[in-house]
């Protein structure tokens, strides 16, 4: 049996733009040609691409590392270095794409071809041809390639369907999917038929379509994890429809009206909006003789809890039986036109929503606000730390005197010498940045 991975855990690094280059023209009949170092090129990014024939997360679990390559290097004659390819990584459709460390959106793939900037390449260094003046005509000096943006990432799919089914295991779920579509889940008198979401196509008498899917079973405590927890969870917020399940002949001896109160319960404790969804109440097992007393009982105490508990109206009740496949016809055109109800509603919501600009995450949204920190280590010895301070340095080209004298006035402009004054640094004492030392003079 196939395994539904909605979950993963990646990192990913763009490519590192290539180093400018510190070169002159040297021609026999050009003895003054001056600077000709060119730029490098810039690093490839990585992008996650919507791919409509994908369905889970499992090519994830085989590879977990994406790293884009590096721009290429800046050359002699004042030529630039070639751009790096992009890496493109494709993902299912309706894949929810976070930064690990602080659990911000990155994107929401949801559109076929849709694509997103995962992780940024660095761009190129200049080359010395860019440094020159009039003051220094033959500057010797050039900058390494930007670092390309770095991050742990996790992915999670959530089912795109217009309606779902969700209820207790072993409602009948499975089977209404299977008897409505040409889906064909696995079906059996036992809990947890259903570990991951089935979907097919429903087309209705009036010959209306739309995507059905069948959830996995919800028990008490899902919203903090008990059972299939979450994995049900994050499937039911795509939905514009529920269908929710009910077992009315309790053949299990339960209780329809407290499984419909609990699992009520953990969709609030989810996400207190999906009580706001469209939803319709399916009476399932009516062939049961039982079930036409506790219909009626079920009716009475819905009615009751909604007029005192719910600020929502009571849902519509369909009476079904997908033993003998009595009433899911009716069913199904009704789904039909509560979903194209609930589309227009979406329309004309976003409609009216302002236009706001997309975001685009480069290393400068993820950097803090300082661009350097200092801490003293021991007597006579600073560390300088800071994302801002950290990219200046990979990108001094200190193999040049002029590239590192470029970097401390730098340093200087930043407030890292005054820093160091103040803190009590001395001449002579050591400066270190990542794993490069240096002596400190005023």
């Amino acid at each position: 049996m196939s395994t539904f991975y909605d979950y993963a855990k990646v990192w990913v690094k763009a490519g590192k733009g290539g180093d400018g280059l510190v070169a002159f023209l040297r021609e026999k009949y050009r003895p003054d040609g001056g600077p000709a170092g060119g730029d490098g090129g810039r690093g490839g990014s990585v992008i996650f691409k919507v791919d409509e024939g994908l369905r889970t997360l499992i090519d994830f679990r085989y590879q977990r590392h994406y790293k884009a390559k590096a721009g290429q290097n800046g050359m002699p004659k004042s030529k630039y270095g070639k751009a790096a390819e992009d890496l493109v990584v494709m993902v299912p459709p309706g894949t929810v794409v976070r930064d690990f460390d602080t659990k911000q959106v990155i994107a929401d793939m949801v559109e076929p071809g849709q694509e997103a900037v995962i992780a940024r390449g660095g761009r190129g260094g200049r080359g010395n041809k860019k440094f020159a003046t009039q003051n220094n005509p033959a500057p010797e000096i050039a900058e390494n390639g930007e670092p390309g943006e770095e991050r742990t990432i996790e992915l999670e799919l959530r089912v795109l369907a217009d309606a779902g089914l969700v209820g207790f295991p072993s409602v009948g779920k499975s089977t209404i999917l299977s008897i409505v579509t040409d889906a064909q889940p696995k079906i059996g008198d036992y809990h947890f038929t259903t570990l991951s979401p089935n979907l097919g196509v429903v087309e209705t008498k009036e010959h209306e379509s739309f995507v059905l899917a069948d959830l996995p079973g919800l028990i008490e405590g899902a919203a903090s994890g008990v059972g299939l927890g979450f994995q049900f969870l994050r499937h039911v917020e795509r939905t514009k429809v529920i269908l929710h399940v009910i077992d009315m002949g309790g053949v299990e001896n339960r209780d329809p009206f407290e499984d419909y109160i609990a699992i009520n319960e953990e969709l609030k404790d989810y996400d207190p909006e999906l009580l706001k969804r469209p939803t319709i109440l399916v009476a399932n097992k009516m062939d049961v003789p039982e079930a036409e007393l506790y219909i009626e009982e079920f009716r009475d105490k819905l009615k009751a809890y909604h007029e005192t508990h719910m600020d929502q109206a009571m849902p519509e009740i369909f009476p079904v039986s997908a033993y003998t496949r009595q009433g899911l016809d009716p069913l199904m055109t009704r789904t039909a036109e509560l979903i194209q109800q609930e589309e227009a509603r979406l329309e004309q919501e976003k409609a009216n929503e302002p236009e706001q600009e997309a975001a685009v995450y480069t290393l400068e949204n993820q950097t803090s606000d300082a661009y350097f920190h200092l801490e003293q280590a021991g007597d006579g010895f600073f560390i300088l730390s800071g994302d801002g301070i950290e990219r200046d340095f990979k990108m001094a080209n200190l193999d040049y005197r002029e590239s590192a004298m470029r970097f401390a006035r730098r340093l200087k402009y930043q407030g890292v010498d005054d820093a160091l004054v103040q803190a009590g640094a001395e001449d002579g004492d050591i400066v270190q940045i990542l794993d490069y030392q240096f002596e400190f003079y005023r």
